[in-house]
């Protein structure tokens, strides 16, 4: 290991994060009452722009208002590039700032944009007295923040997530799609012809690489990464299927835009009954191979040392948290 050790965002369950437009508090309630670990109050691209102020009062009266239980509570503020931006942070932090766990940041593009929300942030808290400290969100959904995303990752003690914006990201990289999310039929590969001269086509995941990227400099910094957007919710199995795939290559959650998406992202951000049964077994044959003198063991035929100690010990803690 480096001897560059790595400081851990606070531990928040974060299986599915539903988004919530500010401009309809009669959601509100049931955003509470639903089983989504992560919410999200929206003022930016939900809302209308002549809508915005309003907006910002029904969250801010939200936050002070309604019983949100346990569940980690976010704003989505305006990007640094609008006016609305610092309006946002001021009247939300000072007015409702101890409820508030989260501020997301769309549209992260530079380190700068990160430390520019932060001081302002710090400011109201040291001017408030307050000592919890919200911590920070970012999206990635542009090529400049794609670009500089490990240095965002690395641009603040308050970061906590990266969230992989692929509707802005698409446009931002004039990818040819206008769907959120998903898979596209001309990202494929053409095998050679088999004997008979027939061709298959498989289709790929236009969005690997972007994914990948920033899973790495999320998990490199500490943070937790999550998937964003699939917009279409009348597809389970498109968003099942895409949940897998970010799960598989690190992230730990995904947004859901509708309330029957949060049912989906928790399922498949948890790990099964099987894989912690397989996780347990594999830390007590490691446990044994220990006191005998072992670094590594067979297990079922395959070989475990303490990397799979590692990978297990990652499966039975997310267990822990859920059971929590």
């Amino acid at each position: 290991m480096s001897f560059h050790s790595i400081e851990q965002a606070p531990a928040r369950l974060n299986r599915s994060e539903l988004a919530v437009p500010g401009s309809q508090p009669q959601m509100f309630q049931k955003a509470a009452e639903c089983a989504a670990d992560v919410i999200f109050l929206d003022l930016e691209d939900a809302v209308a722009p002549d809508e915005k102020e309003q907006a910002r009062k029904n969250i801010i009266k939200a936050l002070n208002e309604i019983d949100w239980g346990r569940k980690t509570m976010s704003v989505r503020i305006n990007g640094l590039d609008t006016h609305y931006m610092y309006r946002d942070v001021v009247d939300v932090v000072e007015q409702a700032g101890q409820r508030l766990d989260l501020i997301m940041i769309p549209k992260v593009g530079t380190a700068a944009d990160v430390y520019a929300v932060d001081m302002l942030v710090t400011q109201i808290e040291d001017a408030k007295g307050w000592t919890k400290r919200i911590g920070f969100e970012h999206i990635i959904e542009t090529a400049l923040g794609m670009q500089n995303v490990s240095d965002i990752a690395a641009a603040s003690k308050r970061n906590e997530s990266l969230h992989f914006g692929v509707a802005d990201y698409a446009a931002s990289t004039r990818a040819r799609t206008t769907v959120i999310g998903g898979v596209n039929e001309n990202y494929a590969v053409l095998t050679d012809p088999d004997p008979a001269g027939e061709r298959q086509v498989h289709w790929g995941d236009m969005w690997h690489y972007a994914l990948s990227r920033m899973v790495v400099a999320a998990r490199a910094n500490g943070l937790r990464p999550i998937d964003g957007p699939f917009g279409d919710f009348s597809d389970p199995d498109g968003f099942r299927a895409a949940a897998y795939r970010a799960a598989v290559l690190g992230c730990e959650g995904k947004w859901a835009i509708h309330p029957s998406q949060i049912a989906l992202a928790n399922e498949v951000m948890s790990p099964s009954d099987a894989e912690i049964a397989r996780a347990q077994k594999i830390l007590n044959a490691m446990a044994e191979a220990e006191a005998a003198g072992k670094g590594a063991v067979s297990l079922d035929g395959r070989l475990i040392d303490y990397a799979s100690i590692r990978q297990a010990q990652v499966l039975v803690e997310k267990a822990r948290q859920i059971a929590g």
